[in-house]
């Protein structure tokens, strides 16, 4: 998630009844987790991302408990909208648009902004990146391209909140 002072890295988990953004340990510089965001790609292949069977021993309850985690109940959304947008370029970037340029492929980033109630009167909304970690994306490179892995990372993501949410509230 973007924050003035220091990106926010969460992992999701989706249930049934909502979705909870667990808080991650600080792995990586601001600077990686922002270029991560605007290029909708991994720029550090070797983290590696805790898997559920690292959460078995852990209650929801005890995550939802938990002041660094969100939690969004899917009855109190309103809307859920993915975008897509292509990064816009600042002179600093000039060594990834060469490499986008050698390679011939764009740098897609997918976005993700969820809107819900707070309290009857009171909505607020979170602005997310759905950035697939190199583990999931160095594998894949192989045998696809860039544009590819992103999209069918966040298509699959949107996938997974369309089986859980009300139709009402998803748009692609």
């Amino acid at each position: 998630m973007p924050n003035k002072e220091y990106p926010k890295e969460y992992a999701i988990l989706v249930t049934d009844r909502r979705s909870i953004f667990i808080r991650q340990k600080k792995t990586r510089s601001s600077f990686v987790l922002r270029g991560e965001m605007r290029y909708g790609t991994a720029l550090v292949t070797d983290v590696i991302p805790k898997t559920l069977e690292d959460y078995e021993q852990t209650s929801l309850e005890s995550l939802t408990a938990d002041s660094a985690n969100l939690t969004v109940p899917h009855e109190a959304l309103v809307s859920l909208v993915m975008r897509k947008e292509e990064p816009k370029f600042r002179l600093r970037d000039f060594f990834v648009w060469l490499t986008m340029r050698r390679q011939g492929e764009i740098f897609q980033v997918y976005d993700f902004e969820m809107h819900y109630l707070l309290s009857p009167n009171r909505e607020t909304g979170i602005r997310f990146y759905m950035v697939p970690l190199g583990a999931y994306f160095k594998p894949r490179r192989q045998t696809k391209s860039r544009e590819t892995i992103l999209r069918e990372y966040a298509m699959d993501a949107l996938g997974i909140f369309q089986r859980v949410v009300p139709d009402r509230i998803t748009s692609p």
